[in-house]
């Protein structure tokens, strides 16, 4: 078997202080900063459980309202007593 060439490797003749912070948006945005309504939603439509509707809970800004979704559209959800909230009034939304 023949030798393989050695491989040229540059010298670092200096301190590399490239990980000394690290900011993750992520977290913080979890912790500290306001729910993004949108995520949330695709969230419950994209889960494993969800066959054709799922049982939520909805703060909007006229109060807390417990109910089905059936569908959704770019401006709105639909549930399964035929309403439209429209997403820009939800506050929160959770899956029961």
């Amino acid at each position: 078997m023949k030798d393989l060439p050695k491989v040229y490797a540059s010298p670092i003749n200096k301190q590399i202080e490239n990980n000394k912070e690290m900011f993750y948006s992520r977290l913080l945005e979890e912790k500290n900063g306001p729910k993004n309504i949108s995520k949330e939603i695709d969230k419950i439509f994209k889960s494993r459980d969800f066959v054709y509707k799922s049982k939520v809970s909805i703060t909007t800004k006229n109060g807390i309202i417990e109910t089905n979704l059936v569908g959704k559209n770019a401006s709105s959800i639909l549930t399964l007593d035929g309403k439209s909230i429209k997403i820009t009034d939800i506050l929160d939304i959770k899956k029961l």
